[in-house]
């Protein structure tokens, strides 16, 4: 593979010159020879928004950092995007560090530095309050640190990643066959909505052997369409040998009126310190009256009947300040549209912390077969849980008092599985 060092293109690694144009130049002559390397090595390289285009690999070199730009306007917005409605993205912006769009066969690698440059767009919050630390400053700040849409074959590895704002860390939105292995993920559990891991409407994904550690969600299985041409289903993920620290969420599965998430694995799971180990939560997170998208509170809800089936947790453990180990929440307003939740699997899930397992259902729509195996939930009295007040959205109490909460279930299974007060 040929390759193409960005100083050849005028980069300069001080940590203070900017190079979008340069980088850019790199990947652009890459991709025109039909693919190539792109070598970010021997130095701290300061860049805007730049797009990775089709049979090109970006590869930071152990000496290499790619020092995310501290002004959001170096973060251009992709209005002529191929793959998505750029208007119905969440927080209706496309901007990102990088970009790809429809690409094929497109890579990151390398043991280098991804800095996200973050500290640059939160402030602190001042007085007394439930929820993270930090806040958005209220200017516009860049939403994603990696952005691929409409991509294939697309491979991520190796590579750490600091220092993101309030933003996800990486967004793989329709994309098939992607594969995510041997990355650190080291984002601030102080910054609120840095995502670890967003996987939206895409197939054939595998996460294994990385460790995540955010103030929002670790990992992400969704199914929100608005943005694209047609409904998209999110299936056949697999997920491995992850350690997830989280002040929300170390897994998340949907969120207000996705479509279907189906036929999903993950396994071999350590979270530590998260306020929910696995949840499922289809909440009422806008008004009837909003659902239109045209505000940030509607930006990112889907327009499907959710239908979540097949999921398979195993070999989990969740300890320290572990909030609730499972929470799986139907809300009963009728703009929360739930098709079905059924076939929940849950084999050598082991947890300590203030709750037990929370599966609430809802009357016209139960939860359909949960099948817990070989599984032990030991319940503290939360005093262990400390600073629960900056524990970003909390969904757990401090007093452990709550007793496993089962509503509008229709099957549930259970073998060998204990429960300790």
């Amino acid at each position: 593979m040929v390759e193409y060092k960005i100083q050849d293109f005028g980069a300069v690694g001080d940590g203070v010159t900017l190079n979008t144009e340069a980088i850019q130049k790199a990947i652009d002559e890459a991709n025109k020879a039909g693919g190539g390397k792109v070598i970010v090595s021997a130095g701290t390289f300061k860049t805007g928004g730049i797009q990775l285009k089709s049979f090109v690999e970006l590869h930071i070199a152990v000496d290499g950092i790619l020092l995310g730009s501290e002004k959001c306007e170096d973060y251009q917005e992709y209005v002529d995007a191929k793959h998505v409605n750029v208007p119905m993205l969440p927080r209706w912006r496309s901007s990102c560090l990088i970009f790809a769009d429809e690409a094929e066969r497109i890579a990151i690698t390398g043991s280098g530095t991804i800095d996200c440059n973050g500290k640059h767009f939160v402030t602190k919050r001042e007085g007394t309050f439930y929820g993270w630390a930090y806040t958005r400053k209220s200017e516009p700040t860049p939403p994603r640190a990696v952005f691929f849409t409409g991509c294939s074959h697309v491979r991520v590895e190796d590579v750490t990643m600091i220092n993101q704002p309030s933003g996800w860390s990486y967004w793989i939105h329709d994309c098939d066959y992607v594969h995510m292995t041997r990355l650190d993920i080291l984002a601030d559990v102080q910054y609120p909505n840095n995502d670890g891991i967003h996987i939206n409407c895409s197939r054939h994904v595998t996460v294994s052997d990385c460790n995540i550690t955010c103030g929002d969600d670790c990992i992400i299985l969704r199914a929100n369409s608005v943005s694209l041409k047609e409904n998209k289903v999110c299936e056949f993920v697999t997920i491995t040998n992850c350690n997830l620290t989280s002040y929300s969420s170390g897994v998340r599965i949907g969120w207000t009126n996705d479509g279907v998430i189906r036929n999903c694995t993950l396994s071999n799971l350590v979270m530590i310190d998260c306020s929910t180990g696995i949840g499922l939560h289809l909440v009422p997170s806008v008004r009837k009256a909003e659902m239109d998208h045209s505000n940030s509170a509607g930006s990112d809800v889907g327009r499907e009947a959710t239908l979540v089936e097949n999921i398979s947790f195993s070999n989990v453990i969740m300890d320290k300040q572990c909030g609730y180990p499972i929470h799986i929440q139907l809300n009963p307003a009728p703009h929360v549209k739930v098709a079905a939740i059924r076939n929940l699997y849950f084999t050598n899930v082991h947890s300590r912390g203030p709750e037990f397992p929370c599966f609430e259902g809802r009357e016209d729509c139960p939860i359909e077969n949960i099948y817990l195996n070989n599984c032990s939930f030991e319940q503290t009295d939360g005093s262990e849980f400390e600073n629960i007040e900056v524990h970003g959205p909390v969904h757990s109490s401090a007093d452990g008092s709550h007793p496993m909460k089962l509503v509008n279930i229709r099957g549930l299974h259970m073998n060998n599985t204990t429960f300790t007060a």
